[in-house]
């Protein structure tokens, strides 16, 4: 049985479509080839061309990974850090304790200092000395020669080949990202159609997980309560925290904190207006640290001649970007993104605005310890907590996809069921 709060499945998973042609999704969703196949989609999926990033720092334009290289401050900064880690571990100095020491550790002091610090307290809200290396140190695993390799292969075979995208399974190129052609939510419909509709039960939040001796034994929603052998949750993992009733093992979860943020997609006559399809922006005198023109990479996603940006200002609940209205936001916007693309305001069709409380997990050091035993178990018999959200991980659909078929498999033989259930 699926209980789902809202009116459709899916949740943040949703593709929105305008009378003008313009497609997009709710933040952004990297579907390779390998999930497509794996989930039965391939056949209605376009293959994505290209996909590349940049940097942009005092007015001028860095290539990453090429021309941040390039930079004379950044490699030579980058070799001085090097030498210096391998000097460490020669001398046996403990691994970083923080976010920022991982980065200067990894990147050296001009590239951390400039770029990489700013941005990570921009999506996360706080210091990066407040925040755990995981941060950094899970997300971006692969060294700089396996980063180029993928790059290359990508101009190669002119596809986008998946690079830092998937922790589950080995990335190579012949993992490349492909796009459904009806959006994201095909693939959540994909995997729905597999259940029986009387088991979909919408707008029916569940108000308790009811805990006894340890052990799940039944799942209230709407003034209703069902015994249950196991839940899965997708909730995020302060909520589960809140819903878990009969038991303390789970209370730690509510300290985990969200990242809320703000998303401004822009409607603009045009195409290539960034230097590629995402665009970072770690200046701090800017109201936002991230632009993406999706139509770079999927061109089919608006009208011929016509782009969409999103633009990602992080915020808190209830402060000044949060609360503020379309149209002053849109101003604020354009008033710096002038300096990015000068005629921008001449380009402006139009503007929508979508909120969400819970962007990001921001790994606080303060619950290293309790994140880290979160990816094991829940601390209930029978409670699994899954995907992005309930995991508390930074981790994108192909991951959460592998991660929560093998704790099914987990739960599958606990249970002692057949293995093919």
């Amino acid at each position: 049985r699926l209980y789902e709060a809202s009116a459709q499945i899916a949740g943040l998973a949703a593709t929105f479509r305008d009378r003008d042609g313009f497609t997009s999704d709710f933040g952004a969703h990297f579907v390779t080839n390998r999930l497509a196949v794996a989930i039965g989609v391939a056949s209605s999926c376009r293959d994505v061309r290209h996909y590349g990033e940049a940097v942009f720092l005092g007015g001028k334009v860095f290539g990453y990974p090429f021309g941040i290289l390039r930079n004379p401050r950044f490699a030579s900064s980058g070799l001085a850090a090097r030498l210096s880690r391998w000097q460490g571990r020669r001398q046996g100095n403990g691994a970083p304790r923080s976010a920022a020491e991982w980065f200067r550790a990894a990147y050296g002091n001009a590239l951390a200092d400039a770029v990489a610090i700013p941005l990570v307290e921009a999506w996360s809200g706080v210091s990066a000395d407040a925040l755990s290396p995981g941060v950094a140190s899970e997300k971006l695993r692969h060294g700089v020669l396996h980063t180029l390799w993928l790059n290359l292969a990508g101009r190669i075979t002119k596809r986008a080949v998946a690079n830092g995208y998937s922790h589950e399974k080995p990335e190579s190129p012949s993992v490349w990202h492909v796009y459904p052609e009806g959006g994201v939510s095909t693939l959540v419909q994909r995997l729905a159609d597999e259940l029986d509709p009387s088991s979909i039960l919408l707008e029916t939040p569940v108000e308790a997980i009811v805990v006894e001796d340890g052990q799940v034994v039944g799942v209230r929603a709407n003034g209703r309560e069902d015994e249950v052998s196991a839940v899965v949750s997708t909730a995020p993992a302060h909520v589960l925290a809140r819903l878990v009733v009969g038991t303390d093992a789970t209370k730690h979860l509510s300290k985990f904190r969200f990242r809320p943020m703000v998303f401004l997609n822009l409607r603009l006559r045009g195409r290539g207006l960034l230097p590629d399809t995402v665009l970072w922006v770690p200046e701090r005198e800017f109201p936002f640290f991230r632009i993406t023109e999706t139509t770079i990479s999927m061109p089919w996603l608006a009208p011929a001649g016509k782009c969409m940006l999103t633009v990602d200002f992080g915020c808190e609940k209830q402060d000044e970007i949060w609360s503020m209205a379309e149209d002053r936001l849109l101003e604020l916007c354009l008033e710096y993104l002038t300096r990015i693309i000068p005629d921008v305001r001449q380009r402006l069709l139009g503007s929508h605005v979508l909120r969400t409380p819970i962007a990001y997990p921001v790994y606080l050091n303060e619950y290293e310890a309790d994140r880290i035993r979160l990816r094991e178990t829940t601390g209930v018999a029978g409670l699994y907590s899954v995907g992005r959200n309930g995991e508390f991980a930074h981790i994108l659909m192909e991951d959460v996809y592998w991660r929560t078929l093998g704790r099914m498999r987990q739960m599958v033989a606990t249970l002692g069921l057949p293995a093919n259930s």
